[in-house]
């Protein structure tokens, strides 16, 4: 067993070694980690992208390495972000939580001591004597009322800008920061919700994974800044294609689509209208002026209710979107 174990560190080894070698990439900490990512396959996606390009004769560079990690990064940061604002709440909520115990201890602590003088009143002879003392009390009173109320109004002030952080964060923690358009940890909790409404319903509904067809080829010849034009503008062709379509980015230059209310042949019709009108369309790039050409998009389609989760129907839009790759791009096929 332990033999085994060594063998499969070692193979592992010589993968990455063997990986970076071939693409004349960097041996970097963030090669590394990124590397073992596709090489262990704990990144699918990552991998399956690298064994495209690799398929197709295309080489794996720097660049394209540091937008995968970048995206990535992109995503932990917010999810950070989100954690820290949520701790920052709490502890704000905590210490308002102490102001109004104390306020309550000295709330009692004045009652005390008004019993006190009350007493003092009734036995005593001089009236000089109760007023300094009672106007003592007065005071104290006073000062520790007003400094109970600017430690709480400073507690309420903090609580406001956190919880409105927190949602600014909340936001975009659930956004794609290029397209706008809601990203992968969104889309899971609509398909939650729109998966029970449509049973409930007993209505269809159907998930498609699109994918930009020769995007490196884009971004080697044009630059990241068309890149993102192009990704962009396949974001708005498809959320514009129903109002009961969802769409989400789901990562690099690939889309996710909930479709509800319309049965494979339906969705199908739609998504396929929205590409043939996209591949329509010509690009040029606004800084040579050089016409960039048609850009066209894949897109694989399942039946979410043949399925019995999200992840065994993401799977399956996966499968057929390999198959329309497969089967010359610029085309939807159904799992």
């Amino acid at each position: 067993m332990a033999s085994s174990r060594m063998a499969e560190r070692a193979h592992l080894l010589e993968a990455i070694t063997e990986f970076l070698l071939r693409h004349e990439l960097p041996v970097s900490p963030e090669n590394l980690l990124c590397t073992h990512a596709i090489m262990s396959k704990t990144n699918l996606r990552l991998a399956k992208r690298v064994a495209e390009l690799e398929e197709a004769g295309e080489p794996i560079t720097q660049e394209w390495l540091d937008l995968q990690m970048s995206e990535s990064l992109t995503a932990d940061t917010a999810s950070s972000n989100l954690d820290r604002l949520a701790r920052e709440l709490d502890r704000s909520m905590e210490r308002f939580g102490e102001s109004t115990r104390s306020a309550q201890e000295a709330a009692n602590d004045y009652g005390a001591q008004l019993v006190q003088q009350t007493e003092m009143v009734a036995n005593s002879s001089s009236e000089e004597e109760v007023v300094a003392s009672l106007a003592q009390v007065a005071r104290a009173m006073l000062d520790r009322t007003r400094e109970m109320e600017e430690q709480m109004k400073k507690s309420e002030d903090e609580a406001r800008d956190l919880r409105r952080n927190l949602a600014k964060a909340r936001r975009d923690a659930t956004i794609d920061y290029l397209t706008n358009l809601p990203n992968r940890r969104a889309f899971e909790d609509v398909f939650k919700s729109e998966w029970v409404a449509a049973q409930a319903e007993m209505e269809p509904m159907c998930l498609a994974l699109c994918d930009i067809d020769f995007f490196k080829r884009v971004n080697d010849t044009h630059g990241h800044d068309t890149g993102d034009r192009v990704i962009r503008a396949v974001a708005q062709a498809l959320d514009r294609i129903s109002d009961n379509c969802h769409v989400a980015r789901h990562g690099g230059e690939e889309f996710v689509l909930l479709f509800r209310g319309l049965d494979l042949a339906g969705a199908s019709a739609a998504l396929d209208a929205a590409r043939e009108r996209f591949a329509a369309r010509h690009f040029v790039d606004k800084v040579s002026g050089k016409a960039i050409g048609g850009v066209t998009f894949s897109g694989g389609l399942t039946d979410v209710f043949a399925h019995p989760d999200l992840s065994s129907a993401l799977r399956s839009a996966d499968e057929a979107l390999y198959r329309a790759k497969e089967g010359g791009r610029n085309r939807v096929e159904l799992g």
